[in-house]
């Protein structure tokens, strides 16, 4: 079956193309009889807009981007993204907007997929996520002109509209809870060291560590895979000055800690406790279950969706400081023998 047309609706409705077409968009040049006729053939016949002609013509594409820069198996796995999409798509479902998704292997083809997306009027804004230091994408955007929400801090946002938490905040908490516990020697697993956040969280970590005159607080930087996050653990476990707790910035990667360590034989949380980013269902069904940093990702990417409806709007949006994580004690976590 092919798909109806302005021309099956005008020969129906016994009226010119052009008439539909002024029906159809709301535009005056035709009466409310005959507008009310030439909608209900639409409706009767299902037919739809072609958002990609609409978009060639200067209308709107009712779509956003979002390109992430990653191996695309890493999306099955990575818990965070995938609640982070769903945020975004279902505040988009609701304004009837679709989200342009793309897997990318590095940052200049991200760009490239941006500029072809915003030059050929397929989507009418996007979202950046993982800010770097000094982004060269950022000054880029703003030259290309394309509405876009930065989900990341905003110094390094430029003039792009961010949405974010304080991660430094969460870090204090959780090195100070620790330390209440009464651990003196906290190592931390991180993520990607170009990232901003990653450098937030790297400072907050030093700082409360010394603030604290804990004794020893090494930071092991790694590419947030499991792989990587067992094997800074095993570094860590196996120095002689062993941590009695670690930090993990994301959940998989503690997942992976908590593996190893029981693979040491050291016992969780007696020997050896454990925090992590994101409180996903792998946190929750791993025993013990696992202490975290919690936030409501879904309604962090729903956040970011309607800051980034509103710029498309041309309403006077303004940034968004969401509510930082929070954390939420489990059974990974215990005083030091």
């Amino acid at each position: 079956m092919r798909r109806p047309t302005i021309a099956d609706i005008a020969r129906q409705a016994g009226v010119s193309k052009g008439a539909v077409s002024y029906a159809l968009n709301g535009q005056p040049g035709v009466s409310e009889a005959t507008r009310a006729r030439i909608l209900a053939i639409a409706d009767e016949i299902g037919w739809r807009p072609n958002i990609a002609a609409r978009a060639l013509n200067g209308a709107r594409a009712h779509a956003v981007g979002l390109a992430l820069c990653r191996p695309a198996r890493f999306l099955g796995v990575e818990p965070f993204f995938m609640e982070l999409i769903s945020g975004i798509e279902a505040e988009l479902s609701a304004r009837s907007y679709a989200l342009l998704l793309q897997v990318v292997g590095d940052h200049e083809t991200e760009m490239g997929v941006y500029r072809r997306w915003w030059g050929e009027g397929r989507v009418d804004g996007a979202i950046l996520v993982d800010l770097h230091l000094d982004d060269p994408r950022v000054p880029e955007i703003e030259e290309m002109g394309m509405p876009v929400v930065v989900i990341g801090h905003p110094s390094a946002a430029g003039s792009l509209l961010p949405v974010w938490a304080d991660d430094g905040a969460a870090v204090r908490e959780t090195v100070e809870y620790l330390a209440a516990l009464g651990h003196r020697r906290i190592a931390r697993v991180a993520g990607l060291p170009r990232l901003v956040h990653t450098v937030i969280r790297d400072r907050a970590f030093t700082d409360v560590c010394a603030g604290l005159g804990l004794d020893v607080c090494p930071t092991v930087h790694t590419d947030y895979t499991g792989e990587e996050g067992a094997r800074a653990t095993r570094r860590l476990l196996s120095s002689p000055d062993r941590p009695t707790a670690i930090v993990y910035d994301n959940d998989i990667m503690a997942v992976a800690g908590l593996s190893v360590a029981q693979e040491m034989r050291l016992d969780v949380p007696a020997d050896l406790s454990i925090v992590a980013w994101d409180d996903s269902p792998l946190c929750q069904v791993v025993r013990p279950p696992l202490t975290v940093l919690a936030r409501d990702i879904p309604a962090y990417g729903g956040h970011a969706a309607q800051r980034l409806l509103s710029l498309i709007d041309g309403a006077d949006t303004r940034h968004l400081e969401d509510e930082p994580p929070r954390l939420t004690t489990r059974g990974s976590t215990a005083p030091p023998a």
